[in-house]
């Protein structure tokens, strides 16, 4: 796997003890195309840190990151207590809702058929929020990417309830130590909702499109990310990931070592 030369940089200069890691989330979305799917990606902005790589929705957790998620097995799931689980759950939804502006949300008091069975009948229309794309959605969109207004008090605001079955844990990285800023970052797979239509409204994106996971080879992307589309790679249909995910550990972190070799290249180690 190739690394961006200002990585395999950094690696080679660091002295000194690691930088402590923050919880993070990075959503992976999917919609069916011709019997297969596809991913959504975005092109980090050349004025971003990494620049010109290819990556997913995403982000660190924010203090109002604080749920009161369907699941009570989230402490499980993702091999942390159980106010941390909710904080990751809660800000995968988040910045998928920020960046993408697409909401994992239903109307308070519906019962849903969730995707842990490895179905999607029923899944991705009922009880999900529709469009919301209009001037007073984006209006919340913004005041919640602003910290004006929680996740929490949107979704009691409108009636609705977050749809945390629509998150499936798929891996956890943890960034390694030669890098100034670390994060321990869950990576979930989601599944758009009917109606809705993700979109660039971050600001943080030069260009975002879908792509088939075969198609990202070309792409310049950040080891966990790669690592990701391949694994993705594996299979045909939007119900196999959704299976797969019930299998997937997402508790165990795999952090990346880079090792500079004597002729001044980097060789990349999982372990």
């Amino acid at each position: 796997m190739s690394l961006p030369p200002a990585l395999v940089q950094r690696a080679r200069e660091f002295r000194g003890e690691p930088a402590p890691v923050r919880p993070a989330a990075t959503v992976v979305l999917l919609r069916p195309e011709g019997g297969k799917f596809q991913l959504y990606v975005v092109k980090r902005a050349a004025t971003m840190v990494f620049g010109g790589l290819y990556a997913f929705p995403g982000g660190g957790v924010d203090p109002s990151d604080r749920p009161e998620t369907i699941r009570h097995d989230w402490a499980d799931r993702l091999g942390v207590p159980d106010e941390q689980a909710r904080a990751v759950v809660g800000a995968a939804a988040r910045e998928l809702f920020e960046e993408a502006g697409v909401l994992l949300a239903g109307p308070v008091g519906e019962l849903d058929r969730t995707v842990s069975d490895g179905t999607l009948t029923g899944v991705v229309s009922h009880g999900v929020v529709g469009d919301v794309s209009a001037d007073d959605w984006e209006a919340d969109r913004a005041a919640v990417a602003a910290r004006e207004l929680t996740m929490t008090e949107l979704l009691a605001r409108r009636g609705l309830r977050l749809r945390d079955d629509l998150l499936l844990p798929w891996a956890r990285w943890i960034t390694p130590e030669f890098e100034p800023r670390r994060f321990d970052t869950w990576f979930f797979v989601a599944l758009l909702p009917d109606g809705q239509t993700a979109r660039d409204v971050s600001g943080e994106s030069e260009a975002v499109s879908w792509i088939d996971p075969s198609a990202a080879d070309g792409l310049a992307m950040l080891p966990p990310t790669r690592s990701t589309v391949d694994s993705l790679s594996a299979y045909r249909r939007i119900e196999e990931v959704v299976a797969a995910a019930t299998r997937r550990d997402a508790a165990t972190p795999v952090m990346p070592r880079v090792e500079i070799t004597p002729e001044g290249g980097a060789v990349l180690h999982l372990p």
